[in-house]
């Protein structure tokens, strides 16, 4: 678009073209922003009259529908809110349309945000484009199908337990959850106070490596590393990295194709030149369990405040959730109970995440599953793990972990199972450090693309 090779006009076109075609099977995208072609319009004026705006002048993106957006509906996939209109952009958004870029539309999401399959009482459920029997993920499974099936270039998911990460895995496409507090949480609904915020994040989703640090330098609050060295990842050479890799984290088995597509990862990155080691961090094993002490019961009461009054509106797994925190709330006698043993996560939480940092100062980078399997069926609630099953929940302690730690992790295509559903891995970095993770991302890409997910999934 800055060599006047394409017209933002042109790209806009095309996407509402491909959603208008694809979207009724998928249900990626849930809204449509009614100005996009006006605004699509302007921009190729101000692109004409050489005034670019920044550096995503004239892209149209999406924007997960927990994230606000000014005079955009915004549900967060609940009955509650299903005419909600803001007034104001999230911060996150603000930045996005500073840079010049235009807001496409919404996509889908499980009703608050609840993981791991995107399906709502206002919309409905989000099918997998590779696989319309199977689910996209959750929560930014919107997203990712969005994103995979070519409604989208790239655009912003959310995360407290693998929402952006799953999934991408899923769809075959690459997402980051950055550093807690890396990107600004205000405007997102459910809110991410108290204990929520040692692990809520919002990120970019993309087809593309290189796209995620494009949008991440536009969303990101700025660290010093960025602003010594301008953070491009290309500067950093493989023989500096050293990276250990497990594919067991003593909570979850994974499949044996989920095994080898790291193991394979592990060898990809060893050929380009990295230091690549098999070693288990410290601490992952409790990742799954801290999880819950610390963000379960304060997801829960976050969510009860909202419905307080209205818990007739709320769709069946939610309304089971809030039923749930009625019971809980019994249990705890003036909450003392509760406040105790939220006190006692944290502690071990530290405690943990201090010997785990330390642990990588020599193994800066890890290397592991996004979970123990690939999409599943839609409504599923154990999964085929190992030699046995595990709930949906469980599945995933491998991404719950670096929320509860507060780390940036990328998830990034790298191989499909048999029957060619996409596969990713994920790549964990010390706090702060999402160059050095995208660096890692950009060399399995380029290693092992062909074996990733076909874009455009017909």
């Amino acid at each position: 678009m800055r060599d006047r090779a394409v017209s933002p006009v042109d790209v806009v076109e095309a996407h509402l073209r491909r959603i208008e075609r694809r979207n009724p099977s998928l249900n990626a995208i849930v809204t449509i922003n009614g100005d996009v072609a006006e605004q699509a319009r302007a921009a190729e004026a101000e692109v004409i009259a050489g005034k670019l705006r920044g550096p995503l002048h004239g892209l149209p993106l999406t924007i997960k529908d927990t994230i606000d957006t000014a005079g955009l509906r915004t549900t967060y996939g609940s009955r509650l809110f299903a005419q909600n209109v803001p007034s104001a952009d999230a911060p996150v958004v603000a930045r996005l349309k500073d840079a010049g870029a235009i807001i496409l539309g919404k996509t889908n999401t499980p009703e608050m945000a609840i993981p791991y399959e995107t399906d709502n009482p206002v919309f409905g459920r989000t099918n997998n484009p590779h696989d319309v029997s199977l689910t996209a993920g959750g929560s930014s499974g919107g997203e990712a199908a969005a994103i995979a099936a070519g409604l989208s270039p790239a655009g912003i998911g959310s995360d407290l337990s693998g929402s952006i990460r799953v999934p991408a895995h899923f769809c075959g496409i690459a997402g980051l959850k950055p550093t807690t507090g890396r990107v600004p949480m205000d405007g997102h609904v459910p809110r991410t106070a108290g204990p929520l915020s040692l692990g809520a994040c919002i990120g970019p989703m993309a087809r593309t490596v290189e796209d995620l640090a494009l949008l991440l330098s536009v969303i990101a609050d700025p660290t010093q590393f960025e602003i010594s060295s301008d953070g491009n990842p290309d500067q950093i050479r493989s023989s500096d990295l050293r990276i250990a890799y497990y594919a067991d984290d003593g909570i979850t088995p994974v499949t044996n194709e989920v095994r080898d597509v790291v193991q394979n990862a592990a060898r990809a990155l060893g050929a380009a030149g990295v230091s690549v080691d098999e070693a288990t961090p410290p601490g992952v094993s409790r990742g799954s369990h801290l999880w819950v002490e610390l963000f379960a019961m304060a997801a829960r009461n976050e969510i009860a405040s909202l419905y307080r009054g209205s818990e007739k509106e709320a769709g069946a797994k939610l309304l089971k959730i809030l039923r749930q925190t009625q019971v809980a709330g019994a249990e705890f006698e003036d909450g003392i109970k509760a406040a105790e043993r939220l006190a006692d996560a944290v502690l071990e939480r530290e405690k943990l995440r201090e010997k785990l940092l330390a642990w990588m100062k020599t193994f800066p980078l890890i290397l592991a599953p996004v979970g123990a399997t690939a999409a599943f069926p839609h409504g599923a609630e154990t999964i085929s793990a190992g030699s046995g099953t595990v709930s949906v929940f469980r599945a995933f302690s491998y991404c719950q972990t670096f929320n509860v730690f507060g780390l940036p992790s990328l998830a990034v295509p790298a191989g499909r199972t048999a029957t060619g559903l996409p596969l990713g891995v994920q790549i964990i970095g010390r706090p702060f450090e999402e160059r050095t993770v995208l660096a890692v991302g950009k060399l399995i890409e380029q290693a092992l693309g062909s074996a990733g997910a076909a874009i455009f999934p017909s």
